[in-house]
């Protein structure tokens, strides 16, 4: 056998017992008369020791050894005379009586250890070098507990786990599909799925009323730190339900994977509708780790003669508790941040309450104590509290004031990762006008059902209607959102109509649907998780990259593998595609 036991579970108990090891060469260190090797594998690190004495041939051996060299060793579990207390198995090392050289290893492009020296696109071109990092390891290993734990809760409430196609037919609506095309159908191309959501409807159809798949999907769209163009979702539906059960059931799901996987009691969950949520915070996704809610001023600051404040639809402000002792300096820097291309802002206006119950604003000049006062009052400021103002157009002064927000968050030491505030965001609009198309696009997607209660309006007011639809969000992250969706044919063609679809694209598009629902569809419903972005709140980190094997970069490049690449001449053509030269 190659070996008896792993790198990172011998222990006191196991002293005297002779073992075999293999993995690979941390690091080497020679003490003159000993050596000493750090032996790594998936498991841990254990230490072994080579006595020049008792075999000087043994020693000069793992003299000889280069990192990341595969060996065995056989030797004897001894007590380690200085013991290291940041490993599991420091407590013990290993007396070596063998070394077996499994593989050769060239030295790698960089240190391979917790805290390394390559950067992201070394890192990433060798990518299967740096998963021998722990820190990589330990977000993978948390990744298997979480889906783990997600399947056993879901068995655990009689859901099915079903598989979906993975080549189907591309539709108009969401993001850009990824396509590929069809030898045997020349000129025809499937799409790679953006989400399971066509098929586990029929699935409701077809009886299965608890469908869950960790599954796979696909979307071509500008990347970010929390997107790929390949993700994994947790994605479920329910037949049978209203939005109630929905949200208990996977607001369970979530409770669960807390207290399994951190061992942690999520606090309860607040509810908030879309409208408040975008009034009070200026997102669907708020981060309720903190307060600062919005706070609207223009009756307190309008037609005083600041011209800023008099031309814009909305004035509104945040109160920083107990940051009036910001410098000058450092407001600049907030007039900086809120003025940066991706935020916009023209700039910022900031009143400070002084300890002695005075105010110093930015804009004195305009404001006298007693309309400084007003502010205050209204925003509940107290001595020490700083007030941030944003000023111009409603929705992007909203989202301006939501990113200041959390830049205030941040620097106060507001969003400490290891705090949760859970969130379930309800009452989304149902329809978005776009100016650019003239015409609506579902705000989720073309079967999230209206309100009951708004179902008259589809008629006469659609862009009153709302969604009978949920975001979890947690830390102003969203994890999963879903619907409860039209089970009614009339009312699915009623919504094809309002987003623009001649019967003929509704049939070429979704008939297969439509069929499906004249064959007694129930009402249903269902959510989906972002699987990568659950890993990365679990892990207390902004990036999913690290939580997924073999990631792609920011330009959806996978570096390791050089993809995406062109493919031979010969191949196109036997799939009916044109080759443009680019010379040309």
């Amino acid at each position: 056998m190659y070996r008896t036991h792993n790198c990172g579970e011998l222990r006191i108990d196991n002293i005297g017992e002779n073992i075999i090891l293999a993995g690979w060469v941390q690091r080497t260190r020679d003490m003159g008369g000993m050596t000493f090797l750090d032996l790594r594998d998936r498991y841990g690190v254990t230490q072994v020791s080579f006595n020049q004495e008792v075999n000087a041939n043994l020693c000069m051996a793992a003299r000889k050894l280069g990192r990341e060299y595969v060996v065995q060793v056989e030797g004897k579990v001894i007590e380690r005379e200085s013991k290291n207390q940041n490993i599991d198995t420091g407590a013990i090392e290993i007396q070596a009586s063998k070394l077996t050289v499994l593989n050769a290893s060239e030295t790698p492009p960089f240190t391979i250890e917790d805290e390394t020296d390559g950067g992201e696109e070394l890192r990433m071109k060798y990518r299967y070098l740096d998963l021998r990092r722990k820190p990589l390891r330990n977000n993978l290993e948390l990744r298997h507990r979480l889906g783990f734990e997600t399947r056993r809760y879901l068995d655990q409430h009689r859901f099915l786990e079903i598989e979906t196609p993975y080549l189907i037919k591309s539709t108009p609506e969401g993001a850009r599909d990824f396509v590929v095309p069809s030898r045997m159908h020349n000129g025809e191309f499937y799409a790679l799925p953006q989400s399971p959501q066509t098929f586990k409807q029929l699935l409701m159809v077809s009886g299965y009323d608890r469908y869950f798949q960790i599954v796979r999907c696909f979307r071509d769209e500008d990347l970010r730190a929390d997107r790929q163009p390949e993700f994994t979702q947790i994605d479920c539906e329910m037949a049978f339900v209203d939005q109630d059960d929905v949200l208990n059931t996977f607001e369970g799901l979530v409770r669960h994977l807390f207290k399994e996987v951190k061992g942690i009691e999520l606090p309860e969950y607040k509810i908030m509708t879309y409208e408040e949520a975008m009034r009070l915070y200026g997102s669907d996704k708020p981060d309720l780790r903190f307060g600062m809610p919005f706070v609207e001023l223009n009756e307190e600051t309008q037609n005083k003669g600041f011209g800023v404040f008099d031309a814009a639809d909305l004035v509104v402000g945040i109160c920083a508790k107990g940051a009036a002792d910001y410098t000058r300096k450092q407001l600049d820097k907030l007039t900086d941040f809120v003025r940066k291309p991706q935020i916009g802002a023209k700039g910022l206006v900031y009143c400070k309450v002084n300890e002695d119950g005075t105010f110093k604003s930015s804009v004195d000049k305009f404001f006298d104590q007693e309309a400084l006062a007003s502010w205050a009052d209204k925003m509940d400021a107290q001595p020490g509290d700083l007030i941030l103002i944003l000023a111009g157009v409603k929705e992007a002064t909203r989202k301006q004031m939501n990113e200041l927000r959390l830049e205030m968050g941040n620097q106060l030491g507001l969003r400490n990762p290891n705090d949760f505030a859970p969130l379930w965001v309800v009452d989304f609009p149902l329809l978005e006008w776009d100016e650019e198309s003239k015409r609506f696009h579902a705000m989720h997607h073309p079967f999230t059902s209206p309100k009951k209660e708004h179902l008259g309006l589809l008629d006469t007011d659609p862009e009153k209607v709302n969604a009978n639809a949920y975001d979890m969000v947690i830390n102003g992250v969203e994890l999963g959102g879903g619907s409860i969706r039209i089970h009614d044919q009339k009312i699915q063609s009623k919504m094809f109509d309002l987003l623009g679809f001649t019967k003929d694209e509704a049939e070429k598009q979704f008939g297969f649907l439509m069929g499906a629902f004249k064959y007694g569809a129930p009402p249903h419903g269902g959510i989906a998780f972002g699987f990568d972005r659950l890993a990365a709140i679990f892990g207390g980190t902004d990036s999913i990259r690290d939580y997924i094997a073999f990631p792609k970069n920011n330009a959806g490049r996978d570096l390791m593998i050089d993809s995406p690449s062109t493919i031979a001449p010969d191949q196109l053509n036997e799939l009916g595609i044109d080759v443009i030269d680019s010379n040309e």
